[in-house]
C-alpha cells in the first residue's frame, strides 16, 4: 500500500518580528542611519477603518486632524464642548418651537408650514416626536461632518434660525 497524504487545516502563524527585535530598518532609514520603532505586531492598516466602532460611541482620541493642515474635512473621534453646547441650544430651541406651536394652535392660531400641518395630523405626541426626529437626525449628521465648511454653515444656520423662530413665538404672546 502506498503512503496516504493527509491535508490538515491551515494554520496561520502571526507575523514574526525581524531577527533583530529591537530595531528594524527600512532602506530609506538605513541610508539615513536612523532606526525605526520596535516591532509591535501586525499592521492595523491592513483592515479598513469601520464606520462605527467603540470610539464612535464612547470617545476616541482624535479631536482634530493629526497635522495642522488636515483639520478641514477630517473626521474625528471626540467633539468639543462648544459643539455640544450649540447642539443642545438647537435642541432646546426645537423643543421651545414645538411647545409654542402647540400653545398658539390652542389659542386659535394656524400652522403655515405644510409639513408641520401633516405632522400635526398625528396628534400632539406624534407631532413632537416627528419634529424632534426630523431635527435630531440631521444634527447628528452635521455633528459627524463638523470639520466640513458646509456642515458648519448648516449648524450655525440652524442655531440662528431656531433662535429667531423662538423670538417670533415670544413676540406673538
Amino acid at each position: 500500500m502506498g503512503a496516504v497524504d493527509r491535508v490538515g487545516p491551515r494554520v496561520s502563524t502571526p507575523p514574526q518580528p525581524p531577527s533583530d527585535s529591537l530595531a528594524r530598518q527600512t532602506p530609506a532609514s538605513a541610508a539615513a542611519g536612523a532606526t525605526a520603532r520596535p516591532y509591535r505586531g501586525p499592521d492595523r492598516r491592513e483592515r479598513p477603518t469601520p464606520r462605527f466602532s467603540r470610539f464612535t460611541f464612547w470617545g476616541g482620541r482624535r479631536r482634530q486632524g493629526r497635522r495642522a493642515d488636515e483639520n478641514e474635512g477630517a473626521f474625528v473621534d471626540q467633539y468639543s464642548g462648544r459643539l455640544l453646547a450649540i447642539m443642545l441650544w438647537i435642541a432646546v430651541m426645537n423643543a421651545g418651537d414645538s411647545f409654542f406651536t402647540l400653545l398658539h394652535l390652542q389659542s386659535g392660531g394656524i400652522e403655515l408650514n405644510p409639513l408641520a400641518q401633516v405632522m400635526l395630523g398625528t396628534g400632539r405626541t406624534g407631532f413632537v416626536v416627528l419634529k424632534s426626529l426630523l431635527i435630531t437626525i440631521p444634527l447628528a449628521v452635521l455633528t459627524l461632518h463638523k470639520n466640513f465648511p458646509l456642515a458648519r454653515l448648516g449648524i450655525w444656520t440652524a442655531a440662528a434660525a431656531y433662535t429667531v423662530l423662538l423670538g417670533y413665538h415670544v413676540a406673538l404672546l
